[in-house]
């Protein structure tokens, strides 16, 4: 696997209901996961739930994700019916040459390099029905989650994040941002003081709303 570095970053204040796991499996392989719980239905608990489970596994490609994931899904739904329990996420593993993309609900993964952006999965800008219909722990009969594989080169830059972030800036921003910063960390605390202006503003530009909006924001910044 290609060398990386990354940085996560969290502020849990308004619902205390996303999660993130940052895991590394040795030999640069690495998984990478933003969650999502879904506000007044359990998410905390599900975002959580899943994390550990995640954290706990054997994950050696998309399908040992894709197994684990529904199996969640099948034990949230047993509890919740599909009211209670819910969660996005969005799961990056790095194995070998390939890093593989698996993708369940609206918190959206980016490439980001010097040629431009790219969204790998997941919706930007906006918590939809369709992001509720397709999270873990909402529907009986498990939906397959989206997946991507790529390979990546140096210079190629992840963005992992929850709508606490995209709703308050837009992707441009953020892929200028990624882009132009020299380390995971001077990006990340980039996007924190831009949304920080924003909530103070109560203010966001026109194309994502014009309104702020208060929310959970996490993201996993990693570089190729």
């Amino acid at each position: 696997m290609l060398a990386s570095t990354v940085t996560t970053m969290q502020d849990n204040s308004a619902h205390g209901e996303d999660s993130f796991l940052s895991k590394d499996l040795g030999n640069g392989e690495f998984l990478d996961v933003v969650m999502d719980g879904v506000t007044g239905h359990g998410g905390e608990q599900a975002s959580t739930e899943l994390r550990d489970a995640l954290d706990a596994g054997d994950l050696n490609n998309a399908k040992d994700i894709v197994q684990l994931l529904s199996e969640m899904n099948e034990d949230f739904y047993s509890v919740g019916s599909g009211r209670f329990l819910l969660t996005t996420v969005s799961a990056v593993l790095g194995r070998g040459d390939n890093v593989q993309i698996i993708s369940a609900g609206d918190s959206p993964v980016f490439l980001i390099n010097k040629d431009g952006h790219q969204k790998l999965s997941g919706h930007a800008g906006g918590f939809l029905h369709v992001g509720v219909a397709k999270a873990i722990g909402a529907s009986e009969q498990f939906v397959q989650p989206a997946q991507v594989e790529i390979t990546p080169s140096p210079g190629d830059r992840l963005l992992l994040a929850t709508d606490g972030i995209t709703d308050n800036m837009t992707i441009e921003e953020l892929a200028e941002v990624v882009r132009n910063a020299d380390t995971p960390e001077a990006a990340a605390s980039t996007i924190e003081d831009t949304i920080k202006e924003r909530l103070q503003e109560g203010r966001v530009p026109e194309t994502i709303g014009v309104r702020f909006r208060y929310d959970d924001r996490t993201a996993i910044i990693r570089f190729f």
